[in-house]
């Protein structure tokens, strides 16, 4: 006698495909921070990295101590 009122295609699940939509949004929004948030290689500073290569390099003998200690110092300031 009611006719289906508010019923509507879902079948009275149409709350499940709101919530959905909502926990949708937020992981969205989520994501969207971090990515943003995230440092990037190419702004951010890579010291650790560049100080690795600098020992390396040293253990190597391509460069001598005094060259090491300059560019060492150059790197940590």
């Amino acid at each position: 006698m009611m006719g289906g009122y508010g019923y509507g295609m879902a079948g009275g699940f149409g709350w499940i495909f709101m919530i959905l939509w909502w926990v949708l949004i937020v992981v969205g929004i989520v994501a969207l921070v971090k990515w943003v948030g995230a440092p990037s290689d190419a702004g951010g500073r890579s010291d650790g990295k560049a100080l690795d290569i600098l020992k390396e390099r040293y253990a190597r003998g391509d460069i001598d101590d005094q060259e090491f200690q300059k560019r060492k110092r150059d790197l940590t300031q």
